[in-house]
């Protein structure tokens, strides 16, 4: 019989030699989830500010996710887009009802949501009657994904430099700059593409009269506004979408992480004539909106919808901001409801989610100076005070 020192490093062995290294991962092996807490193959428990980086907004493993799944796995799992199934139209009313959106394209992540909203752009461009109108303006240090069309969008050299030629078409300019934007939107501009709160390079939520900027740009030059609420969608922010704290409606937009309930679906919403482009042919994804996929979803959606996580995500997220900028060594803390960074006056982010990990708290750095803290829209008072009793120890 291993031990559960040898069972761990035959994990970690195992994967070293067999699995890719595109994860500098952390020394610890998960084997259970179950609300805001992790455990590892020692039992040890962890309480997750990480929360899959913002994809189990419900917690792990919630009871209505878990029925939802095993109820529909007997059933159906998944069969090709090229016929009906009941859980997909369900799905997308349940979202286009709640965003002002009209029709729904089902992927199985972020990524592919946001080179759907590309293609779609552009192919409406190519509608209008001008060849030149292909170019889509993004934000610097953005992060939309890892495919090709979604890095090219993503303004950040490091993920860019080593996958070039990119897509071309691309244009970025500086996130809140309302005349380095109003100076590049023009006629040939397709679409407007922007996170509400820049997640990845730190937790940087858009000024409204940012936002209110691109949507005048884009109605002036019949461009689509498209807001990637991967990160933001779904209650992250205390709103049901980040957009609603702007007072500003996009033409497209894109959702992915807490969507599932932890299982992976990606979503491309679009109103109006945007809602409209796709033609059979156009666009696939084989396992998109699968059954599965789906009830899982509608099962994440409706208790985040009517369980009073969003307000909750509101509320803790506000006692949490205003607790994290009392530390010693804060620079800054910034985000909106439970997605917040906090940005140390000296290089400590690493060290600090390491002794973190050690005495028991996940959370994530960005660099040297960040923390990025996504727990799970669940999450009490009460557990924000026992990582906040944590941080303090390892500050």
């Amino acid at each position: 019989m291993k031990t559960v020192e040898q069972q761990v490093s035959n994990v970690i062995e195992l994967d070293s030699k067999y699995v890719m290294r595109t994860y500098a991962r952390m020394p610890v092996v998960f084997v259970r989830g179950e609300g805001c807490f992790l455990y590892d193959a020692d039992g040890k428990e962890y309480l997750d500010f990480v929360a899959g980086i913002a994809v189990n907004g419900l917690g792990h493993c919630h009871p209505k996710v878990v029925s939802a799944i095993c109820e529909q796995a007997p059933r159906l799992m998944h069969t090709s887009n090229l016929y009906y199934t009941p859980q997909q139209p369900k799905l997308a009313e349940l979202l286009t009802q709640i965003s002002s959106m009209d029709k729904a394209f089902f992927c199985n992540s972020g990524a592919e949501a946001n080179e759907a909203a590309i293609k779609l752009v552009r192919k409406a461009a190519k509608k209008s009657g001008n060849p030149n109108k292909i170019e889509i303006v993004t934000a610097q240090q953005s992060f939309h994904g890892r495919t090709m069309g979604a890095v090219s969008a993503t303004a950040q050299p490091k993920y860019q430099e080593p996958f070039e030629p990119l897509v071309p078409g691309f244009k970025a300019v500086p996130y809140n700059d309302v005349e380095s934007l109003q100076a590049t939107v023009n006629e040939n501009t397709c679409a407007v593409l922007l996170e509400p709160v820049q997640g990845e390079s730190g937790v940087h939520p858009a000024r409204r009269e940012f936002l209110t900027a691109a949507r005048e740009l884009c109605d002036k030059y019949d461009a689509a506004l498209i807001l990637d609420e991967v990160q933001t969608g779904l209650g992250r922010t205390g709103k049901m979408f980040g957009f609603e704290h702007y007072g500003v409606l996009p033409d497209v937009m894109t959702l992915a992480k807490t969507l599932g309930g932890g299982f992976p679906i990606g979503c491309c919403l679009a109103r109006g004539k945007w809602a409209e482009v796709f033609e059979p042919g156009d666009h696939a994804c084989t396992f998109g909106g699968s059954p599965l996929a789906c009830a899982a979803a509608l099962a994440a959606v409706d208790e985040i919808k009517n369980g009073g996580w969003v307000e909750n995500a509101e509320r803790v997220g506000a006692y949490f901001r205003n607790r994290l900028s009392t530390l010693p060594g804060i620079r800054e803390v910034r985000g909106l409801g439970l997605m917040i960074a906090v940005e140390f006056e000296e290089p400590k982010a690493k060290s600090v989610t390491a002794r973190a990990l050690e005495k028991g708290l996940i959370v994530n750095s960005i660099g040297e100076y960040v923390l990025r803290l996504v727990p799970p829209l669940t999450i009490s008072v009460e557990l924000v005070d026992r990582a906040l009793a944590v941080l303090c120890e390892c500050l």
